[in-house]
């Protein structure tokens, strides 16, 4: 194996294209990617990024080819990056050529049921984590809640507390400076503690740090079907501890899933039933967004092409595609080699398998400049074809590989070896269609195989400046038909949607649909289209309207898997209060002011001696605050104090700035309501709780006390203060946040919960 490289320069040929990132990829490159100096300013420009990556990945055929021109290579893959053909995951292009070295995104680590295995994992997780990979663990082993302990004579706490103590982990990982962690928690449909596990989230104040999925058996959907009862297993014998009805705990799992978006469901015997080294161990888990099953110990690394890229003349480039896809699976196979791995366990079980994951992004632009809407019957066709052709191509470009290079060392272990023994393959999978959030965002595409997010949204920038970002594509057609204008353009931010807009023809506003337009079936539909050719799994959202009924999401978990996809993450709008979609509330509020020539004098009245009041208890990111709300002898807001944290410290100075300000305003006759709106949902980078319990900022948690205030005071919740609210933004940048392959996902700068 070459030793990764650990300086911090490399010499740039002066041939080099220079890579057209937008200025919104830029910030995300400054943020996140280029290399900094010990006092966190840039010290690259993003094409000495590029080389820095294509000539440290190029430098992994030294291990097949002494001779080979790695500067020569390198030159090819820079150029698959630089033109935005190919990126692959962030790791690697954050590490790849620095000290660090660690490559890959996704990773699964086993849970024994030994509290050595247990505390061993928690240990393994952190170096994970602090290298920049995400981690899956099946917690079906251990033991369930109240079992016997046999070396202590006591009883089990099982599975769910020491899910807790990972998730505890995490967070302090997360406080510490590193990157944000993320973990897939999952849990097998047969063990004793499954109803557990399913509403878990129910208290959104735990397991914040991971996604849940539950683990659907062939036998259970059997037992589904004919409305019948299934066994539920202990792991630690293997004996039947009783039965549970199957369509009780589906609608359980559907329950849970139209509340709170968890928990995901994985259908594990289908996983294993494409799993190319059964002989080697079955698979149990997933990466967090669940796109990626992996054996324990075993890593993955990502990468993706951009579709939007591969259509000429308002056809696809198969030329273009097939040559991309080549390159880019050449450049996964060095990852491979070159890689620094967190573990040694981790390096030993990747590379007897060489797993590999080569995605698609940019497939709504795509089908955009196709002509063909997302929801359409020819999208379909369009995925199923682009899709076959990549993962066939893949194939081939593995198997040439291994006849230089040798073919995977479980590969006798493998179905390969049982179907065709003398073709050997390099890489035990290679395709899979993962989220692609930011990465997106350096290739100025859509993310990968969702539908448009939206097709105008606002950027807040300093001062509060709100810039429209609209598609390209759109912005395009628009002007060319003579239809576009700012005002069409803040109609569009402000709706989400073009549904419903006359000014626009009706063949655009099918042909630019966005996510909420499209109906679950046609999402699935794309999923399962995708899926038939994509060896891994595929993430992808399924949107659900607010309104939706829990019948509609039963429905979408059937179908799933009636129609061969490997799992499905379904969402709900605004079924979690720091849901942060800031589309449909852009346009800044106004109140009417009354004229110059009739308005009157406020007058600012003095504080008795003696006011009643109420003091609220909430919880923030800075720490408990508490809010006192004194009133008048109208039973009228008079005034306004909180404490948090230690006096003197900034949130306490910012918190009493805000408190002698809204007592000001009440003072001088102003009404509660519009301060709750006001202030409701301002973010910062430190938000507590999860789902309606989710405090995003220190402001946010006044305005909840007010709003509680107001409430108790009337009897009954007020309509008004909960209606037309933004639930927070990106904790980042205060852009549009977006949910997505299970994960929040700013693209606005870049911001992800998972990453």
């Amino acid at each position: 194996m070459v030793p990764t490289k650990t300086k911090t320069t490399f010499s740039i040929p002066s041939t080099l294209m220079t890579p057209q990132f937008s200025d919104n990829a830029l910030t995300v490159l400054e943020r996140r990617y280029l290399m900094k100096d010990e006092n966190g300013q840039v010290m690259e420009e993003p094409i000495s990024m590029l080389w820095r990556v294509a000539n440290t990945i190029a430098a992994g055929d030294l291990n097949y080819n002494r001779k080979v021109d790695v500067e020569s290579l390198a030159g090819e893959f820079y150029n698959l990056l630089a033109a935005f053909d190919f990126l692959p995951n962030s790791p690697t292009l954050m590490n790849a050529g620095r000290e660090l070295g660690q490559l890959s995104a996704c990773f699964v680590l086993p849970v024994e049921d030994t509290m050595e295995s247990i505390f061993e994992t928690v240990k393994h997780t952190a170096l994970i984590h602090q290298s920049g990979g995400g981690t899956g663990f099946s917690f079906s082993r251990i033991r369930p809640k109240n079992d016997v302990v046999h070396s202590t004579k006591g009883i089990s706490s099982g599975p769910l507390s020491f899910m807790q103590v990972y998730d505890v982990a995490t967070e302090t990982i997360k406080q510490g400076g590193t990157r944000r962690g993320a973990n897939m928690g999952i849990m097998r449909v047969d063990h004793p503690d499954i109803m557990d596990f399913i509403k878990a989230k129910s208290d959104h104040s735990i397991l914040q740090n991971f996604n849940l999925s539950v683990a659907i058996t062939d036998q259970f959907m059997q037992a589904l079907q004919a409305d019948s009862d299934y066994d539920l297993i202990n792991p630690r014998n293997g004996e039947v501890v009783k039965k549970q009805n199957a369509t009780k705990l589906f609608r359980q799992i559907v329950k849970q899933a139209w509340s709170s978006g968890e928990p995901g469901i994985v259908f594990i015997d289908r996983i294993n039933a494409h799993n190319p080294t059964t002989q080697v161990g079955m698979i149990e888990s997933t990466n967090p967004c669940g796109e990626q099953p992996l054996l324990p110990y075993e890593s993955c690394n990502l990468g993706s092409l951009n579709l939007a890229n591969m259509v000429t003349d308002n056809r696809i480039d198969y030329d273009k595609l097939g040559n991309t896809v080549e390159l880019a699976v050449h450049f996964l196979d060095n990852v491979v080699d070159i890689n620094r791995y967190p573990l040694p366990e981790i390096e030993t079980v990747t590379k007897q398998n060489r797993k590999i994951g080569l995605g698609v992004m940019g497939f709504a632009d795509m089908l955009i400049q196709l002509g063909h809407p997302y929801s359409s019957t020819e999208a379909i066709n369009v995925a199923e074809d682009v899709m076959q052709f990549i993962d066939d191509k893949a194939f081939e470009k593995s198997c040439r590989l291994a006849e230089k290079r040798g073919a995977f060392p479980n590969f006798a272990k493998s179905i390969y070896a049982e179907k065709n023994p003398d073709q050997p393959v390099r890489n035990a999978t290679r395709t899979t269609i993962a989220p692609t959030g930011t990465i997106s965002i350096l290739a100025g595409c859509s993310s990968g195989v969702e539908p448009l997010f939206a097709v105008s949204y606002v950027r807040r920038v300093m001062d509060n400046d709100e810039l429209f970002e609209v598609n390209p594509q759109f912005e395009k057609i628009a002007k060319d038909n003579d239809f576009y204008s700012m005002d069409l353009i803040k109609t569009i931010a402000h709706r989400g949607s073009l549904q419903g807009i006359d000014d626009i023809p009706a063949k655009y506003r099918r042909l630019f649909e966005t996510a909420h337009d499209i109906s679950p079936k046609n999402h699935i539909d794309i999923q399962s289209a995708f899926q038939k050719f994509t060896n891994n799994a595929v993430s992808k959202t399924i949107n659900f309207a607010h309104d939706a009924i829990r019948e509609d999401v039963e429905e979408a978990f059937l179908l799933a898997y009636n129609t061969g996809c490997k799992g499905l993450t379904i969402y709900r709008d605004g079924c979690r209060e720091n849901q942060v979609l800031n589309i449909g509330k852009t346009d800044k509020k106004t109140s009417a002011q009354p004229a110059a020539a009739t308005a009157q004098p406020m007058v600012k009245r003095n504080r008795p001696r003696m006011l009643p009041g109420r003091t609220f208890q909430m919880t923030t990111g800075c720490g408990p605050m508490y809010v006192t709300i004194n009133e008048d002898d109208n039973r009228h807001p008079f005034e306004l104090f909180n404490m948090v944290g230690k006096a003197g410290g900034c949130a306490a100075s910012q918190c009493e700035a805000i408190g002698r300000l809204v007592s000001l305003a009440w003072r001088s006759g102003m009404k509660p309501e519009p301060i709750v709106k006001e202030l409701i949902g301002i973010s910062c980078h430190k938000p507590a709780g999860f789902g309606e319990n989710r405090v995003t900022s220190c402001a946010d948690a006044i305005a909840r006390a007010l709003r509680q205030h107001l409430e108790e005071n009337n009897g009954c919740k007020d309509k008004t203060l909960t209606e037309d609210m933004t639930f927070g933004a990106c904790p980042e940048c205060g852009g549009v946040v977006e949910h997505e392959g299970g994960c929040h996902v700013c693209h606005a700068c870049g911001y992800s919960e998972c990453a």
